[in-house]
């Protein structure tokens, strides 16, 4: 891999499962990224889109716009660290801006058969609590953005279901996956459908379903390219549908593969604001 690749211009990301899943930004290995596609079995479908992220790490900054009902929008910067591969990681976000939300800090722990999986640091009490399970469906800083989504999710925690190969999304074909988690300790939502390239191994939209199966969110991507032999869409949006609400996630730097280290991802650092 190429040591250092930054890509620089504001960008969105969409490529996972969950925000930083969904964020899916790393370099594929495969020939032909379409190929698992040919065999039309939704696990490997989605085994495709993870394995787009072969990056040993990963740090970016960029800004989360929320837009309330009435349309005011509030904006707030932060910096996102991740270590390892897509689903199989650890990740720190740090906001940076406005001074109200400077410092705060989420850990996430997205590894297979990990039961405690994210902390969060609020300086103003100068303490650092987990999240526990009940909390996973609460609005991340106010955002449309849910504790949970703010994790990468886990391949193995969820099983998946054909439903359909014919829909388009922005003049692309997609697979049409129900994702449901293998336990219900391991999701807050019931199911997830989710819209998959067949012409790249991305993901273009999803919709997330609660225990009452309630269409409560839903993301999407759009302004696919490939820089630097990455797929980035410049636009992700998470919406609300039912209190009419959107959060607009960009990004503004990326690095990848500059040898982060693993005490960065520990409590001890989740407690220094300025990591």
């Amino acid at each position: 891999y190429r040591k250092d690749i930054v890509v620089f211009g504001r960008r969105e990301f969409l490529g996972g499962m969950g925000v930083f899943s969904v964020l899916g930004i790393g370099r594929s290995k495969l020939v032909n990224p379409a190929l698992p596609y040919l065999f039309n079995d939704p696990r490997r479908v989605m085994e495709g889109v993870y394995k787009q992220d072969t990056s040993k790490d990963s740090t970016w900054r960029g800004v989360l716009d929320f837009i309330d009902k009435k349309g005011t929008s509030r904006k707030k910067s932060f910096t996102f660290r991740k270590l390892g591969s897509l689903g199989n990681s650890k990740t720190l976000v740090r906001f940076t801006e406005p001074a109200e939300v400077r410092g705060v800090g989420l850990l996430s722990i997205n590894q297979q058969g990990a039961n405690e999986r994210q902390w969060m640091y609020t300086p103003a009490i100068q303490r650092v609590r987990r999240i526990a399970p009940q909390e996973r469906g609460r609005r991340f800083i106010g955002t449309d953005f849910t504790n949970e989504d703010m994790a990468e999710r886990v391949l193995e925690d969820f099983q998946y279901k054909m439903l359909s190969e014919s829909d388009v999304i922005d003049g692309r074909k997609c697979y049409k996956i129900e994702s449901r988690p293998v336990s219900p300790d391991r999701s807050q939502y019931k199911y997830v459908n989710l819209w998959v390239a067949q012409d790249i191994p991305y993901l273009l939209s999803a919709e997330y379903y609660n225990q009452d199966g309630v269409r409560v969110r839903v993301s999407r991507a759009s302004q696919i390219e490939k820089i630097a032999g990455i797929w980035i869409a410049r636009r992700l949006e998470m919406s609300t549908p039912g209190e009419n609400t959107r959060t607009i996630l960009v990004i503004d730097e990326v690095k990848f593969n500059t040898g982060l280290k693993e005490d960065l991802f520990t409590l001890q650092a989740l407690e220094k604001s300025d990591v």
